[in-house]
Parts: C-alpha cells; sequence; structure tokens
C-alpha cells in the first residue's frame, strides 16, 4: 500500500523542514521526501497534511501499558497524543520471564493482567503484541520477576546458585530482544537486592549493548543523591550503559547529580514526565515491604487483624510521618486512582483524609486516615493505586529545565488502571509539545523530536524509528503546532489529547480524522544492535522559525548564562 502525505514540514531530531513537502509511503518504509506537489499521487492514498508537522512516531520510554495496550480506548489515549511505540517491563515487575502470575496480582493496580501471555519468557510475549495492537510494544527484563522466578519471597540476599539461574533468565531476556533490564527498588522483591546483585545482573545486559534502567531505590526527590551513588556503582560494575526511571527532583539536584554520572565516566540518561505528583500502588508507600512481599492473602488477613493493625499504628506509620517523601500530611497527599473494591467504588478522586471523612459520614462511626486505608486495601485485596502529591510542587519552569536537559527522554510513566488515574497516561506526550515548545519556549521543534522519539529509539535499539528520512520506518505522526495540548487534568484525568489526528504505524494509517481506523500493525519491538545513525537528511534546516512558534534557546545555553550571572 502507496500512501502520500502531502504538504507537511518535516521535523525531526536534526532540524525542521526548510520548505513544506510531501513523503511517499511505500509499504511500511518512507519512500520518498520531496517539495510539495513534486511527487505523482498515481494510486496513493493521499492524506491532506494541511501544513501541519510531520514527526517521527513517538516512543514512550516508560510506559505500564504492557497489558493495556490491547484496549482499544489505550491505543486511542496513545495515538492522540502520537505515541506508536511504549516501553514496558518497567520497574522490575512485569510479565515475562515466568507465567505472568506475580505481576498481575501484586502489580494489578498498575499493569493489570496480560490477555495474550500465559509463560514462555519474553518471546512469547513480543510476540504477543505481533499484529495485535495499533501501536508497538518493546519490553525490558524486570529484575523483580526475575528474582522472584528464582528466590520466591525470599528477603534474604541471593546464593551463588540463584545469582547464576537469575544472570541466566537476563541474558535469555536479551537473547529473546528485550531492549535492557529494569529495576524497581521501592518495590517488593526488587527492594531487597544488594547492589552486589543488581550489578551481577547488569552484566549481561552490558555485553549486548542493552541498557540497564533504574526506579532507584529510596523515593527520589531529596534522596536522589543515594540512588545516583548505587546507579554509578552499578554501572562501574558492569559495564552497563545505564538510564533513571522518572527522574523528579528538583532541577538543580537533577542536573547536578546527572553531571556527576558523566564525570564518572557513566553513560546515562533519564526519562521524566511533564507533572509533579507520583502514582503507584497504594501499599507501597505505606506498608513495610518485609509484609507487602508475603502472599496477597496472607498481607489480606494480617492487614484485618485488629492486633496486626495496632502494631503497624503504633511502630510502622510513624515512620511515614515521619519520611521525607510524605510526612505528617500523607492522608492528604495520596488520592485514590483505582479501587478493585466495588463498596468503595464512591471514593475514586478522593484523597485519604477525604475518605475517611466520607466513610465515617457513612457508617456513622470514626473512621481515621489509617484505618481507611486499610479497610480498603482489605476489601480490594491490595488492588488499590493512587496518586502521590510531592511536599514542594515544581512549576512548569522547573518542569522544563529538568526536560530540556540533554540527556532527558520522554516517558509518561502512564498507568491506564483506574477510574481517577493520573493524568500523565493520556497526557504527558501532548504536554511535552505544548508546554517546552508553545509556552516555556524551553525547546525548539527539532529538540523536542529528539526528546519524545529520537533519543529513545537510539537508546533503546529500535531498530529504524526515530527519524523522517527516505527508508526508514514510517511511523509517523501528524502536529498541528498550534492545536497540539493535554486535556486531561489531576481533576479530569480521562480527557484525550487534541492537536494529532493522523498517525501511521509501519506505513499503516492507524489514527485518521482523531479516531481509529482499526489497522492494528503494532509490533514487539526486539531490540536492534544497531539503531541507525541520525544524519542529515533532505530538505532539512535548523532554522525553527520556519513554523509557528518561538525560536528557542538550547539547555545549554541556559547553563552559559547561569555561570556568566555567577
Amino acid at each position: 500500500m502507496s500512501i502520500l502525505i502531502r504538504d507537511v514540514i518535516v521535523v525531526d531530531a536534526d532540524g525542521v523542514g526548510a520548505e513544506a513537502s510531501d513523503v511517499l509511503v511505500d509499504g511500511e518504509r518512507i519512500a520518498r521526501i520531496a517539495p510539495a506537489g513534486s511527487v505523482d499521487t498515481g494510486d496513493a492514498h493521499l492524506v491532506d497534511g494541511r501544513g501541519r508537522l510531520l514527526m517521527p512516531g513517538f516512543v514512550d520510554a516508560h510506559s505500564h501499558a504492557d497489558g493495556a495496550l490491547f484496549d482499544s480506548d489505550v491505543q486511542l489515549a496513545l495515538l492522540r497524543q502520537g505515541v506508536t511505540t511504549v516501553i514496558g517491563g518497567q520497574d522490575g515487575v512485569s510479565y515475562a520471564p515466568g507465567d505472568g502470575a506475580y505481576a498481575t496480582e501484586y502489580f494489578a493496580a498498575i499493569n493489570g493482567g496480560h490477555p495474550g501471555y500465559r509463560g514462555g519468557g519474553v518471546a512469547a510475549l513480543l510476540a504477543a503484541y505481533d499484529g495485535a495492537t495499533a501501536v508497538n510494544a518493546g519490553t525490558l527484563v524486570p529484575a523483580g520477576t526475575v528474582r522472584f522466578v528464582v528466590s520466591g519471597r525470599s528477603t534474604d540476599a541471593a546464593s551463588p546458585a540463584e545469582l547464576a539461574r537469575m544472570r541466566a533468565l537476563v541474558a535469555e531476556g536479551l537473547a529473546d530482544g528485550a531492549l535492557g533490564l529494569s529495576t524497581g527498588l521501592d518495590y517488593v522483591p526488587g527492594i531487597f537486592a544488594d547492589t552486589e546483585e543488581l550489578a551481577a545482573l547488569a552484566a549481561p545486559v552490558a555485553e549486548v549493548g542493552a541498557v540497564y534502567v533504574s526506579h532507584m531505590r529510596g523515593g527520589y526527590e531529596a534522596n536522589s543523591a543515594a540512588g545516583i551513588a548505587e546507579v554509578a556503582a552499578i554501572a562501574r560494575s558492569s559495564g552497563a550503559r545505564v538510564h533513571v526511571s522518572h527522574f523528579h527532583a528538583e532541577p538543580h539536584l537533577v542536573r547536578e547529580l546527572v553531571a556527576e554520572l558523566d564525570l564518572a565516566g557513566v553513560d546515562a540518561t533519564f526519562d521524566a514526565y511533564p507533572y509533579t505528583r507520583g502514582c503507584s500502588i497504594l501499599a507501597m508507600p505505606i506498608l513495610p515491604a518485609t509484609l507487602t512481599v508475603q502472599p496477597t492473602a496472607d498481607v489480606v488477613a494480617e492487614l484485618a487483624d485488629p492486633a496486626a493493625r495496632a502494631r503497624l499504628r503504633r511502630e510502622w506509620f510513624p515512620t511515614i510521618t515521619r519520611s521525607a517523601s510524605l510526612g505528617p500530611e500523607w492522608p492528604s497527599m495520596l488520592t485514590l486512582a483505582h479501587v478493585a473494591a466495588p463498596e468503595y467504588d464512591w471514593a475514586h478522586g478522593l484523597t485519604i483524609a477525604q475518605g475517611a471523612a466520607e466513610a465515617s459520614a457513612r457508617s456513622g462511626t470514626s473512621i481515621d486516615a489509617i484505618d481507611f486505608a486499610l479497610d480498603v486495601l482489605v476489601a480490594s485485596r491490595l488492588e488499590v493505586g493512587a496518586v502521590m502529591a510531592v511536599q514542594h510542587e515544581r512549576s512548569d519552569t522547573g518542569l522544563a529545565e529538568i526536560l530540556s536537559h540533554p540527556a532527558a527522554i520522554g516517558g509518561s510513566d502512564g498507568i491506564f488502571i483506574g477510574r481517577h488515574p493520573h493524568p500523565r497516561a493520556r497526557g504527558s506526550f501532548a504536554r511535552f509539545l505544548s508546554m517546552l515548545v508553545r509556552e516555556q519556549a524551553a525547546l525548539g521543534w527539532a529538540d523536542a523530536a529528539a526528546l519524545v522519539s529520537s533519543r529513545a529509539a537510539a537508546r533503546f535499539g529500535l531498530g529504524d524509528r526515530g527519524a523522517v528520512r527516505e527508508g526508514r520506518i514510517a511511523d509517523l505522526v501528524l502536529v498541528d503546532p498550534d492545536a497540539v495540548r493535554a486535556t486531561a487534568s489531576y481533576g479530569e484525568p480521562l480527557g484525550l489529547a487534541v492537536g494529532i489526528d493522523d498517525v501511521l504505524v509501519a506505513g499503516v494509517p492507524v489514527l485518521a480524522g482523531g479516531a481509529l481506523t482499526g489497522a492494528t500493525p503494532g509490533r514487539g519491538i526486539r531490540r536492534s544492535p544497531g539503531a541507525a545513525a541520525l544524519g542529515p537528511g533532505p530538505l532539512m534546516s535548523h532554522r525553527t522559525a520556519d513554523i509557528p512558534g518561538p525560536v528557542v534557546h538550547e539547555w545549554s545555553r541556559g547553563i552559559e548564562a547561569e555561570e556568566q550571572e555567577a
């Protein structure tokens, strides 16, 4: 099938087209890029670009759409943002290797179940996406799942024999096409893995040139320095390139810590999303890991026991009020995103404090925040998700400072489970463009293309993706530069992005006029040993003034200005 996209401004990380172009797609690849009106239409299907930007398909470098990707509503939400590829297997917990049962249970409020995977490892997981979805999916080998397959629920250090088995599973997953290795060092059982174990698991990653991806230990924000020190130690010991997941902290701290990795000779990148608040399973921030590592039935029984509750209230919850990430106001900082128990359906979108007040009113008895949170967890068999505020919300200017860093890669950390989820799942990539380019003038359009597409494609080995070039795979997005924006918000998190109405995946229209076409050309993306290098393409220049919007400075210029002021 041939498609002719007419009258577009071609944009990728190498620059912005100097003139309007026609782009001919033949099969799954870009066949020709030429001045507008110069390409014979022949029998090609025509797509009217109407002067919009034609950008390479966006890559969500940190997604939890692993199991949700087969849902057409999820595909629509992603494509309306221009996302054509998601990278799952994040935070050390996902379906493969193993039978997927642990991830389905423990991450029920994050990833949910997977309708196409019942075992068979990374190869089977990736095969489940082939031709079954409109969006591509890559995966990381999740170190927590690997640990669970080998050591079960043990909190002890891995024995040499266990470590050898873990390394073999990591190597097998990489051979099957995984893009790297992920850890989730605030989740179980990954939290029980020490630095030596993690470095050993990262060694096979280094051997094949893949990436070690880490949800760092200790809650980020003020604790980020310790997490970065461990990442650096793992990189030095294993030789692996590293990538820090959802790196959110004060902008100056992010820059300083990334600079430290660079000075230490560590090849590092990070992803971040354009919002301040986080989102996770409720059990993670409010229950001890030594409890949540147990089977769900045992945890639920413990939480339902009055004596066990009294012990948690006396010994554990005071540590939450003293924590740097939450503190004494924690009941007002956690908003219920997903509650599996039907009897608490009314609680979606309420904070724990608000929910406790409402539960008290409904029952006619006094229920405090601790009891309410534990009641919801028991009733839902732990399947509860929460949006987590931070003590110091960052401004858009602060977020732009992080996201305009040259080592930044766009990732949503998007979770599609729940009636009141974090808006990042449906808004991040549209907000990258509207906030960073149009509103904050922190990036030009070519730099934005690098953030949302080309860096991830190169970093994770996604093959011939991430650029609008003849011969490249035609994962393509048409963007209205004046209209693109997110409509999802903390109050109304289900709104779809606007300003992106036409998207191709592997040369097949999957979004047309803002609606799904029903085509499913998506596939499981297997790691390519080396992504094609970006080089100058036809009709390209670096003049961002050729399209509507501000001409902006690069991140490095901001650093130079600060140094001059100092």
